[in-house]
């Protein structure tokens, strides 16, 4: 049954009128100033004093790299939990943070919970140490005392959104100590958007660094030697049997798979800015690429996901990396029959909407299209990118509504809309639709933890996602078994049986549901 959906009419739905705006962000306290900068002033407040501060230029490259969309911010963990992440996944990389106390308690806590081996430094501060320019003195201290160790080959420092807002200017910080290169960004919820692109911010500050090492002189080589054949880097984090997998699709090509950026150790990056093109296979990477377009190489979109898409990839890498068509097609002939013949023994029958914040919705949503999914619905808190555009249009030549820098609200209005047999999505879309008694997967932990490319990729999703379809009966049985239990009228603790008052009952009777047609 098709379904038309106006996301923009179905979000006004949900608003009513009553409800009073937003009051207006007060004036940009004066430079140097520590009133209205706390996390509670606003981004509107936190914007205009990092501007006073110095940092327009900064947050103008944030905003033509990651635009933002019809609303203010896409939901998403802190952002700067993107770039903590990619720091502390390299070897021989110390990683600080500066700002707010609390903050850095979450951000600790989030990166030791997904799995952090090594410790996250910490420059604390106070209302005089920000006011008076200590902490820069500070921030400048703690680095040399971890580049003076001789363990590291890089020292990441990161401002969080108060330090970033007062402008303690990292930029100031030495580019290296001791042959230890010091790295330092500023990363605000003000400025950046997502988690998934404050991965890019450190990204390309890296390879900036990098290519400008690589332009001086020679550099060290990749741990495990150059490769004889002409390499693709592979820009954006994946499942760890993808590269793998890219590998072997190359190989008919004459190519190999390079580095994956976010690399893993700094001398991944000179191999990374080495090779002879680059697969966005994350569409979101805007500095990253800014980087490898100055290293003259080409950055070609999409990935070898499914059948269709395997082909589209292969012919765009091979165009880009000078391979003869004869070479292509004889590669797509070799490898194209396997993957069409696993997704014709894996099918999967639903209907699905799709939403995240990583970066890989667009190629799910693919994968499970050509798997036989009908797919109404992708959203992804990513914005639209040239990288993006191969699966966008293949995606909308087959009906699906796609939505860049996509809201809760946007999300919560298609699971309401179509009524899908399972929803993917992130944590407050799994919870809406299994209060509904639809079945739901966390998109992070249970669809893009799985591979996605080539053969391996065709086979992944049916198992698990079959499996969450054909529990909609037991999910019916739950909701009826608790119908009413803890919820409206019913809420609270109770000592004995509850009398029902129908005034009460009707006082609190729920709202209309989200995206329900008058």
């Amino acid at each position: 049954m098709a379904v038309s959906l106006d996301i923009a009419d179905l979000r006004a739905r949900r608003r009513p009128a009553e409800i009073p705006p937003a009051p207006e962000q007060g004036a940009a306290p004066e430079p140097g100033s520590a009133d209205g900068l706390g996390c509670h002033g606003g981004k509107a407040t936190l914007r205009a004093a990092a501007e006073a501060a110095g940092l327009s230029e900064t947050l103008a490259t944030y905003r033509r790299d990651y635009p933002a969309g019809p609303h203010d911010q896409p939901q998403s963990m802190c952002p700067a939990f993107g770039a903590l992440r990619v720091g502390l996944r390299m070897r021989r990389t110390a990683t600080l943070l500066s700002g707010s106390a609390c903050c850095v308690y979450g951000l600790t806590f989030t990166a030791h919970f997904y799995g952090a081996r090594r410790s996250v430094g910490y420059v604390p501060f106070n209302s005089e140490t920000l006011v008076t320019g200590k902490l820069f003195e500070d921030i400048r201290e703690a680095v040399h005392e971890v580049a003076g160790a001789g363990e590291h080959d890089a020292v990441v420092v990161i401002n969080l959104c108060v330090p970033t807002a007062s402008g303690v200017p990292l930029r100031l910080l030495p580019k290296a100590i001791d042959g230890v290169r010091i790295i330092g960004i500023d990363v605000p919820g003000f400025g950046v958007p997502t988690h998934a692109e404050a991965k890019d911010v450190l990204a390309g500050a890296m390879l900036a660094y990098a290519r400008q090492e690589a332009e001086r002189g020679p550099v060290a080589a990749p741990r495990g030697g150059r490769s004889e054949r002409p390499s693709v880097t592979l820009l954006g984090e994946m499942f760890p049997a993808d590269p793998v997998v890219i590998g072997a699709l190359l190989e008919p090509l004459g190519l190999s798979a390079g580095p994956v950026v976010p690399t893993r150790e700094w001398r991944e990056l000179y191999a990374a800015l080495d090779g002879a093109a680059v697969a966005a296979i994350h569409p979101f990477y805007a500095a990253s690429v800014r980087e490898f377009e100055a290293a003259g190489r080409p950055v070609v979109g999409s990935a070898p996901v499914g059948h269709d898409g395997t082909a589209d990839w292969l012919e765009a890498i091979g165009k880009a990396c000078d391979v003869t068509p004869a070479v292509i097609a004889a590669a797509k002939a070799r490898l194209l029959p396997p993957i069409r013949a696993a997704i014709a023994a894996n099918p999967i029958r639903g209907r699905i909407t799709l939403s995240g914040y990583e970066g890989s919705e667009l190629l799910v949503a693919r994968l499970l299209v050509e798997s036989g999914a009908e797919v109404p619905y992708v959203g992804t808190a990513c914005p639209r990118t040239p990288w993006s555009e191969p699966d966008r249009a293949w995606l909308e030549e087959r009906g699906v509504a796609v939505r860049f820098r996509a809201s809760l609200e946007d999300d919560l209005a298609a699971l309401a809309a179509f009524r899908p047999d399972l929803a993917i999505g992130t944590t407050p879309v799994v919870q809406k639709a299994k209060e509904g008694g639809t079945p739901a997967l966390y998109f992070t932990n249970l669809i893009s933890a799985r591979p996605l490319m080539g053969v391996a990729g065709a086979g992944s999703l049916a198992q698990v996602v079959n499996a969450a379809i054909a529990g909609r009966d037991r999910f019916a049985a739950m909701r009826g078994f608790f119908e009413g239990v803890g919820t409206g009228h019913a809420a609270g603790i109770w000592q004995e049986r509850p009398q029902v008052k129908a005034a009460v009952k009707a006082q609190r009777a729920p709202e209309r549901p989200i995206g329900e047609m008058a």
